[in-house]
């Protein structure tokens, strides 16, 4: 037996959700998002259960079938929001105009992840009502995995068996990735007036120094899969008006890393310019062995190298209890977050295939 309702259009689908600008921290456009597609799935799923929530900035949504404690759950794990579409001018179609042209659809969040997500609703709308299966959606993955964060203890909750994180991999299974450590460090200095400097003391200089001798002594460390950690100093402000000797600086600093943040938490806390330390976002590395055997068991080759960026399996893997996650869906990397965002349809249509046939396949 089959879930039944109207047949899923997936181009329609990715097209209505790719129209949607669902920016991270845009909570309303994103619950919005939520909800039509709780709505879509459950025309065509009745049978499925829905919990909702999440606070008012970080929605969520699941979706699964009656829980059963002797069968362990196959979990699909979804994103709706994206990054901001930056400077629309210079886009050759506009970003939310969904564009269905040369085999794609056009605009951003199509490969970062609407259509991972259009794919996971369909294998869940095809999918035997007695099949042990969830869907997660969730908000500002973009951000830090907040709404992952929002909808853990939930998840926990779940007998969770695997995890499918459709991100954009061009149909190839992703065995794990970095984590990410985000720090705003902060400078402290003595305000003057600019005409004489030496009756203060800069912040900012303070800050050039640190960020100066950072690269070359940070206690990076490597993994033979995941391979050695990194740094970027994304935002870097400080001081207020030229003729003001600045007694603050600041940079948000963004570390992927292999193992617990500590030691690096720790170095900066360390330096002797910094007053201060704020950890913005921790998330660990995730990593499945490729002989696991479910993995084995999937429809699609599995890289011998990492995804580049984190995905919400960073804080899913907290809560799994060990069960295999691999990030697998359509969409090419070299577009997201870039202008002229796109997805191919063919990968949209193999992705729904294959999920529906792992999904049919899993027996919990």
């Amino acid at each position: 037996m089959t879930a039944t309702g109207p047949a899923l259009d997936l181009v329609a689908l990715v097209r209505e959700l790719v129209g949607r600008p669902t920016v991270s921290g845009d909570a309303i456009a994103q619950r919005d998002a939520l909800g039509m597609l709780t709505d879509v799935l459950r025309e065509r799923a009745p049978h499925l259960q829905v919990t909702g929530g999440g606070d008012r900035d970080h929605p969520w949504a699941l979706l699964r079938t009656p829980a059963d404690p002797d069968r362990r759950q196959l979990l699909l794990a979804c994103h709706v929001d994206t990054v901001p579409a930056t400077d629309p001018a210079a886009w050759q179609r506009a970003p939310f105009d969904a564009d269905l042209e040369e085999g794609r659809v056009w605009g951003r969040g199509g490969s970062d992840m609407k259509a991972g997500v259009v794919a996971a609703v369909a294998a869940l709308a095809a999918a035997d009502p007695a099949t042990p299966v969830a869907l997660l959606l969730t908000s500002d993955e973009e951000i830090g995995s907040q709404g992952a964060a929002a909808a853990a203890a939930a998840v926990a909750e779940l007998p969770v068996g695997a995890v499918v994180v459709p991100e954009a991999t061009g149909n190839q299974v992703v065995l794990g990735h970095k984590g990410a450590l985000w720090l705003a460090v902060r400078t402290a200095g003595r305000a003057a007036h600019g005409s004489t400097p030496e009756r203060g003391h800069n912040a900012v200089l303070d800050l050039a120094a640190l960020l100066a001798r950072a690269g070359g002594t940070l206690p990076f460390r490597t993994d033979p899969f995941l391979g050695t950690e990194t740094w970027n100093p994304g935002v870097v402000a400080g001081g207020t008006v030229p003729n003001v000797v600045p007694d603050r600086a600041e940079v948000v600093v963004d570390m992927r890393t292999v193992a617990d943040g500590g030691d690096l938490l720790a170095w900066w806390r360390a330096q002797p310019e910094v007053a201060d330390v704020e950890v913005r976002v921790d998330l660990p590395p995730v990593g499945t062995p490729a002989d696991d055997p479910w993995v084995a068991s999937l429809p699609a080759p599995a890289l011998s190298t990492p995804a580049t960026y984190f995905t919400d399996a960073s804080v899913l893997v907290q809560v799994v209890g060990g069960a295999p996650i691999v990030v697998w869906g359509p969409g090419t990397p070299a577009v997201m977050h870039a202008v002229d965002e796109y997805v191919e349809l063919a990968e949209l249509e193999q992705a729904a295939a294959a999920f529906t046939d792992v999904v049919s396949r899993w027996g919990g």
